[in-house]
């Protein structure tokens, strides 16, 4: 893949004609490489999963929510406690059960018989990363409650909005093979999650070093950033260049989901109910920025947008009636889009 070379002038903040800004040190003097650090610092708990673990560094740089899918023991809670832990903010693990109310998540009104009113009780989302563990274990009324939460960043209580500290983000687990006692996330809740990673079975050299690594006195992560210094990096993934050919690239994926036939793939219309929400849109491109910047880049490629679409847009889609008796994926809908979809060939630049 070839690197275009911006032009001089610009129209906005990293975005359009015009020279990506220095990343290097951002504001709070941060860094790609405080991303990096963060990190490597997760990897050194988590075995094997080095995609998962990036993949959390992008959602929390890009202000979004992961939902992490896979059988149990795949390391999906030790990886979000890590990297709650790395993040160096406050963190809360929420129990997803059955017979779980919302106000055991945002908090209730609780009565004071000796000041005869009400106090506001916040729930224990009201910190900076929560792990929402076997998210589907709980009935659609539990999980409504995170809509605004995820949404807007706010919870509403007594006729009052409050709002949830910064950094948030919310990192879900749920397993895809169970189908007793469970409830699927509906497509609204599944909307609001910037990414879906699935997490797969280590291998057999990775299975060697879990038993290695963790069987006598397993290491543990230590604080490597705090929310300032996330903030800052948050601001300096929202200064990551992107050219105008790779938002265009971005807006055609999203679009060949709406409109599959206009776009090269008349075989894929069939399939889908419904395309991406807006928020694909978005959530590709503030993805892209973060993975460029967890990788030391100041500016993204489409190959970031390539890399990442998967995980950005397959859980956004509606699939028909039909797919869903044929057993088609999302994820391989998707990847026919990325071939029907060509990405923009920059003139000049070097090899990367």
């Amino acid at each position: 893949m070839t690197a275009a070379t911006p032009a001089t002038g610009g129209d906005g903040p990293g975005v359009g004609p015009g020279v990506g800004p220095d990343v290097s040190a951002g504001a709070g003097g941060v860094g790609p490489q405080d991303a990096a650090r963060a990190v490597a610092e997760a990897r050194r708990v988590v075995v094997g999963q080095q995609q998962m673990v990036e993949r959390l560094a992008v959602a929390v740089l890009a202000r979004g929510h992961v939902l992490l899918e896979g059988v149990p023991g795949t390391a999906k809670t030790l990886a979000a406690r890590s990297f709650a832990t790395v993040l160096g903010g406050g963190f809360a693990r929420v129990q997803f059960t059955p017979d779980l109310v919302p106000s055991d998540i945002v908090g209730t009104r609780i009565w004071s018989p000796s000041s005869e009113t009400f106090s506001v009780e916040l729930g224990p989302v009201f910190t900076n990363v929560v792990l929402a563990d076997e998210i589907n274990r709980a009935p659609a009324k539990v999980q409504s409650a995170m809509l605004e939460l995820m949404g807007e960043g706010q919870v509403s209580l007594a006729g009052r909005t409050h709002a949830v500290p910064s950094p948030f983000t919310v990192i879900a687990t749920q397993n895809p093979v169970e189908s007793e006692g469970v409830y699927p996330l509906p497509e609204a809740q599944r909307d609001r999650f910037l990414l879906q990673v699935d997490v797969p079975l280590p291998g057999a050299a990775d299975e060697a070093e879990i038993l290695r690594r963790m069987s006598v006195a397993p290491p543990r992560a230590r604080p490597v950033l705090d929310p300032a210094r996330v903030l800052a990096l948050q601001d300096a993934a929202d200064a990551v260049y992107v050219h105008p050919l790779v938002s265009d690239y971005v807006v055609r994926l999203v679009m060949a989901t709406r409109q599959p036939a206009a776009y090269g793939a008349p075989d894929v219309a069939p399939l889908l109910e419904a395309g991406a929400s807006p928020r694909a849109s978005l959530g590709l491109l503030a993805a892209s920025r973060a993975l460029a910047l967890v990788r030391g880049r100041d500016h993204v490629l489409p190959d970031d947008v390539r890399e990442l679409a998967v995980e950005v847009v397959a859980h956004r889609l509606v699939l028909s009636l039909d797919a869903l008796a044929d057993g088609v994926l999302a994820q391989g809908v998707v990847r026919r889009l990325l071939q029907a979809v060509p990405p923009p060939v920059p003139v000049g630049g070097d090899e990367r």
